[in-house]
């Protein structure tokens, strides 16, 4: 099979990718190996409708994603709700959004609660003007809010994503995510789910002569006088005129063949992978959005509530949460029923709920979610094109400094579909490429 252009991944970045590409009359193949597109974005049947097994949410600061709703006609399908954040500390649950809130925070004493406060609202500001890419965020934190706020707060936060290397992760990635999100927030929900989406940039594709396949692993690809060949199991081999990979860096090594290997870029990037949980509830828990968890006995460090932001789903209420953990480590190695089990028992003392309470847990994990960015790592960020090939990259290791989300894929899609623009190549029938 020939293409003009061949997209290697079926998340979010891929097919916008493709549909753009599409939309302005290249011919693109999308392949994607498992038998679902969708990316983090998937979901599964539960009862007469699908759910994502991740949690996600449109914010009206994304100013790719936006648009490209707006193109696929579901921008008016966005419903939008002013949602609140919680926390739990050592097993205390408070609302933290407002100055009162934060007088009330007892898991600091009062002078820290005051200096938060007072940090918290010049932060963005105080960050303006400083190299915090080659900042660490302990050091910068613990400058701005003292040692005890780090210890008791933001320490375990950090570390609750990234792991043991939280403290080196550059200050400038909070800083990034600062100008995203806010403790009260209006957040947005498609009304038809994430699957909606997915659903519409496949038709958009498939509409304009573009080709999508799941169930369509790549075994290997590889580079020959200048043309990509992406073999898929099974044997078939599809030969592009460029090819954009949005498979995590690891990932992609994996198939490479041993010409292309040496040629990728040398990115000590490590990952954080995702257990997440799935609950069914017959009643609320606590109406935030957002809820850390610390010290409080469960394994799983946050709680996202989705009834604030859709409302209860056939009379139910679906709550994720989450442990961010590395895809090597045990739990994420553990039988999926004895996690239900074990986080079911930690939600119901947590939130005081009934053994009838908890109708359905459904547990999933994802093996490359949240990149542990090192110092630094703006000089060190790879460039979307590989030179010397036809390939280029759209992966999560070139989002940064911007936050890990559907917003940044589709603005790190259409950056790479501009870069196809600009230097278009056709495949003719006998495979010579043409520019």
């Amino acid at each position: 099979m020939t293409t003009d252009v061949t997209v290697i991944g079926g998340g979010i970045c891929g097919l916008a990718v493709a549909h753009r590409l599409a939309r302005a009359g290249t011919a693109v193949t999308l392949v994607e190996g498992t038998g679902q597109l969708g990316g983090l974005g998937t979901f599964f049947p539960w009862r007469d409708r699908w759910v994502e097994r991740f949690y996600h949410c449109v914010m009206p600061t994304d100013e790719h994603l936006l648009p490209l709703l707006e193109e696929l006609g579901l921008r008016d399908d966005v419903r939008w709700e002013r949602t609140s954040m919680g926390m739990i500390v050592d097993g205390r649950h408070y609302p933290f959004n407002s100055g009162l809130d934060l007088l009330r925070f007892t898991a600091l004493g009062l002078p820290d609660r005051i200096r938060f406060g007072a940090v918290s609202v010049l932060l963005r500001r105080l960050g303006k003007g400083k190299d915090l890419d080659n900042l660490r965020t302990e050091d910068w934190l613990r400058g701005l809010y003292g040692d005890e706020v780090w210890r008791d707060l933001f320490g375990p936060l950090f570390g609750s994503k990234f792991g043991a290397a939280f403290g080196d992760v550059p200050a400038l990635y909070l800083w990034q995510r600062l100008g995203r999100e806010r403790n009260v927030a209006v957040r947005g929900y498609p009304r038809g789910g994430y699957k909606s989406i997915i659903d519409a940039l496949s038709r958009s594709i498939e509409s304009h002569g573009g080709v999508v396949r799941t169930s369509a692993p790549v075994r290997a690809l590889r580079v020959t006088g200048g043309r990509a060949e992406i073999e898929l199991d099974g044997g078939e081999t599809i030969t592009s005129g460029r090819v954009v990979s949005t498979l995590p860096l690891p990932a992609l090594r994996q198939v490479a063949d041993a010409g292309l290997a040496p040629l990728l870029p040398e990115v000590d990037l490590r990952y954080q992978g995702v257990v997440n949980a799935l609950f069914v509830l017959r009643r609320p828990l606590s109406g935030h959005y957002w809820t850390p968890v610390l010290r409080s006995g469960t394994e799983f460090d946050g709680v996202v509530e989705m009834s604030p932001l859709t409302g209860p789903v056939d009379g139910r209420h679906l709550v994720y949460v989450m442990r961010y953990t590395d895809r090597g480590s045990a739990l994420f190695q553990e039988d999926t029923r004895d996690i239900a089990a074990r986080w079911t028992a930690q939600l119901r003392t947590l939130h005081g709920l009934a053994a009838e309470d908890v109708e359905e847990a459904h547990v999933f994990r994802a093996p490359f979610v949240e990149p542990v960015y090192p110092l630094g790592y703006l000089a060190r960020r790879p460039p979307v094109e590989v030179a010397g090939t036809p390939l280029l990259l759209a992966t999560t290791a070139h989002v940064y400094p911007s936050v890990t989300s559907w917003n940044s894929s589709v603005g790190l899609a259409n950056r790479v579909s501009d870069i196809i623009a600009r230097t278009a190549v056709s495949m003719s029938p006998d495979d010579e490429p043409v520019p």
